[in-house]
């Protein structure tokens, strides 16, 4: 592809963003700081100047930071100055952070100063890290601020690139071994942010909360928000009665959750104390959320809630089920991951690289531009994901005669008891609709006749103590013998 026909790049649609009406509020925390358009602009500037200047360049660098005022700012500069970036997650061991930077040949860190005892022993056990930068007060690492000071700040400047260009190394979870590093493209981030444009039903007035880290999902919702002229407002970390706190204050409008911290709002014992009449979309996705909880959410906060459900291979979201299309008298419905947005083409397959028909279970594989290069180092299990030319997802859904796609489990994790396939999800959201069950969750534990035998771990709501058999009674009701 010739360069005149190149898309925009992630840094293009930055330098956009950060090229007018610069005085306004972006980025608040909790400390009172305030970070204006020209701040981040500035910074970005700053910071890539600096790396550009460094002999020999850093090719691969990445970011260990809480959040701090400057994460935005350094996030974004790596693009500007043509380095493939990772991000370390701050709940990481050290073991974690070795792993990551050696696999991902980090040659240069940019570090809270919080961290620098752990910096220090990074140091000593990954010899290719030759450039330390402390966001805060030097220490191992040159002090980042004072290093940057010495460049002027100038208009934003993005980078063009091919689409299939490799920007970032994202590392999965690694719940199958190892943690694999999902290399993203120009493409793949650019789709992602027009995704979040054109599908998330955004209010008019955008006053985001964040309490996840901003070098991680914290940052997934900024180019957006900067094109959009939105602002957000940043806690450390999730606590239900400070969330709750900054909703009320700030009048926020959006927030991006996952269902655990739902529940945590709506069980809370002081939710009724605060007003959340301002929220307008609470974005969620990430794991399971059982339909009659969802249902229960959505009487008490109404109906704002918008589902997304994706994978660091297709970021940010493959489906998306709508504010709208949460129907609170249809199960079916609330246990949909939605359909399919419209730059993505899905499909559900067999084990043979056939389409099931709907009704019947078959993976969800995905085709697009948001489609990852592939696992870094990993040509055989990139071959594997991309088996039959389709992004091969793992996860196993059925899809409804209106397109809606209602995911049953993960492939791996199917339970097989006595020759038949038991699906893990469906049979957790029959037990979540118990009264007494405030969380719950299936899996399959070895037995000698049967193969696997399906179990149910539960929580008990507050004062509650459901009675197993009546458990068993709701799920041979609704789904047989498992």
């Amino acid at each position: 592809m010739e360069a005149l026909h190149y898309p925009i790049t992630p840094s293009q649609m930055v330098a956009q963003a950060l090229s007018h009406n610069l005085e306004r509020p972006v980025i608040m925390l909790e400390d009172g700081s305030v970070l204006t358009a020209r701040d981040i602009r500035d910074s970005i500037s700053r910071y890539s100047q600096l790396f550009l200047s460094l002999n020999p360049r850093p090719q691969r660098a990445a970011l260990l930071s809480k959040n701090r005022p400057e994460v935005p700012g350094v996030s974004n500069s790596f693009r500007f100055a043509n380095i493939i970036s990772t991000s370390l997650h701050p709940m990481g061991s050290v073991e974690d952070y070795l792993y990551s930077i050696e696999h991902a040949r980090i040659d240069t860190l940019v570090y809270d100063d919080s961290f620098e005892d752990t910096v220090r022993e990074l140091k000593a056990r990954a010899p290719g890290l030759r450039n330390l930068f402390a966001i805060g007060k030097a220490g191992i690492g040159s002090s980042l601020s004072e290093m940057a000071s010495r460049f002027e700040p100038g208009p934003l400047v993005g980078r063009a690139g091919p689409p299939d260009e490799v920007t970032g190394v994202v590392f999965t979870g690694g719940t199958t071994g190892k943690p694999k590093g999902v290399m993203s493209t120009n493409a793949s981030i650019a789709m992602a942010a027009n995704v979040l444009l054109s599908e998330f039903e955004w209010p008019k007035e955008v006053r985001h909360l964040v309490c996840s880290p901003l070098s991680h999902a914290g940052a997934s919702v900024l180019t957006p928000i900067l094109i959009m002229g939105g602002s957000m407002f940043v806690l450390p970390a999730f606590d239900p009665v400070s969330f709750m706190e900054a909703i009320e204050k700030h009048r926020i409008t959006t927030t991006l959750m996952v269902p655990t911290m739902v529940l945590a709002l709506i069980d809370h014992p002081r939710f009724s104390e605060f007003d959340l009449s301002s929220l307008e979309s609470i974005y969620y996705g990430a794991s399971a959320f059982p339909p009659s909880r969802l249902r229960e959410a959505i009487e008490k906060l109404g109906p704002i809630f918008f589902q997304f459900y994706g994978q660091s291979e297709a970021p940010l979201c493959i489906t998306v089920l709508k504010k709208g299309e949460h129907l609170v008298d249809d199960p079916l419905r609330l246990a949909s991951c939605g359909r399919p947005h419209p730059f993505v083409s899905v499909a559900l397959l067999d084990d043979d690289g056939n389409e099931v028909l709907d009704g019947e279970p078959g993976e969800i594989c995905v085709r697009g531009p948001q489609v990852m290069a592939g696992y870094l180092d990993r040509p055989e299990e990139t071959a594997e994901a991309f088996k039959f030319g389709w992004l091969h997802t793992g996860d196993v859904a059925v899809r409804n005669p209106d397109g809606f796609l209602r995911i049953v489990d993960r492939k791996k994790d199917m339970i097989v008891s006595g020759g038949f396939n038991v699906f893990a999800r469906e049979v957790e959201n029959v037990i979540a609709a118990h009264p007494g069950v405030a969380q719950v969750a299936v899996i399959g534990v070895p037995h000698e006749k049967w193969g696997e035998a399906v179990t149910a771990i539960v929580v008990a709501a507050d004062g509650m103590v459901p009675d197993s058999a009546d458990l068993i009674a709701m799920v041979r009701e609704e789904k047989g013998p498992v």
